[in-house]
């Protein structure tokens, strides 16, 4: 029996999910070497609070105090066949900008006839009517360094870790942030257990990092945390069960379930955190995955308690070795 995929056009021969590269990628500028200057007000983001890549860039958003600069709406978490839609809802709404019903109509007027899989997060520019970029690395990374002056106190690429901090979230996002993605979509036994054991596997050696580390780099937050994050803050609703990474849970990694609860109870963290929307979008909408699309009403989780992460500022131990 063959398994159906996910996404047909993002799957390999020997069931591997293989996911497409962002379409998108034009940048801001601060000193007019492109055509999207970095004005307050012109741009609009479209994203998703149950997607972990749309969810960096709204708390990147957050943290750099851009929202009076930089407009967000946010989808209904259920997408159907015809991709995330604009409705009215609990913590999502309609588009109040262009007045698309759905996110593929923006693709479509800034690429007629686009073909892809439509995703967020979507940087617009209400200017020109068009998206400028729907890469989460490239829009967290544009939003830090064009608009960072409303949060000096806020460094999330600090230039003395650029080589460590760049091949660290080349990790995370390949073996964790990605990983469950390639273990969840995956159409054979091979492909899923060869992804999921590279997920633990790193998944171990970050909760090894985090014993001497209350952060990934010592004792400040850089955006590689918030990428790891957004992941771990999801894996025990979902991805747990409904992707089958399942050899553990992140409550039972010591380190990483304090290194979670510390990272949500920072300040309006947890507003950009939405179960609801995170489980209903999961369970309901990969319905290959899970035909019935009952939701579970579990598990319970708080990420409110002590974690006693606080003992370990100020101390920054050697790199592991990989």
């Amino acid at each position: 029996m063959t398994n159906k995929a996910q996404f047909p056009d993002e799957q390999s021969d020997d069931g591997e999910f293989q996911r497409q590269e962002d379409s998108f990628r034009d940048l801001l500028s601060t000193d007019g070497s492109t055509p999207y200057p970095a004005e307050p007000g012109r741009y609009h983001l479209y994203v998703s609070l149950a997607c972990p890549w749309a969810s960096r860039t709204v708390i990147v958003r957050h943290l750099l105090r851009l929202e009076e600069v930089i407009g967000m709406t946010v989808v209904d978490p259920v997408r159907d066949e015809r991709g995330w839609a604009f409705r009215e809802g609990p913590g999502y709404s309609k588009d109040p900008v262009e007045g698309f019903r759905f996110l593929s109509e923006a693709y479509a007027a800034t690429e007629p006839g686009f073909h892809g899989r439509v995703t967020v997060p979507v940087l617009w520019d209400k200017q020109q009517r068009r998206i400028v970029n729907n890469s989460e690395d490239d829009i967290c990374r544009m939003l830090h360094d064009c608009f960072r002056g409303r949060a000096p106190g806020v460094d999330l690429f600090p230039k003395e870790l650029a080589a460590k901090q760049a091949s660290l979230s080349e990790f995370i996002y390949d073996r964790v942030n990605n990983g469950v993605y390639r273990a969840g979509f995956a159409t054979s036994q091979g492909a899923y257990e060869r992804a999921c054991r590279t997920l633990f596997e790193a998944l171990d050696k970050l909760e090894s990092r985090l014993a001497e580390r209350r952060f990934l780099f010592g004792d400040r937050i850089v955006e590689s945390d918030w990428r790891l994050f957004c992941t771990l803050v999801r894996f025990d609703a979902v991805y747990h069960g409904h992707f089958k990474c399942n050899v553990r849970r992140i409550l039972d990694y010591p380190n990483l379930q304090g290194y979670l609860m510390d990272l949500y109870q920072q300040p309006g963290i947890a507003e950009t955190v939405d179960f609801d929307h995170i489980k209903r979008h999961y369970y309901y909408t990969h319905d290959d995955i899970n035909p019935s699309r009952i939701v579970p009403i579990g598990p319970e989780l708080d990420l409110t308690r002590p974690h006693g992460r606080e003992k370990l500022v100020g101390f920054e131990p050697p790199e592991p070795a990989a």
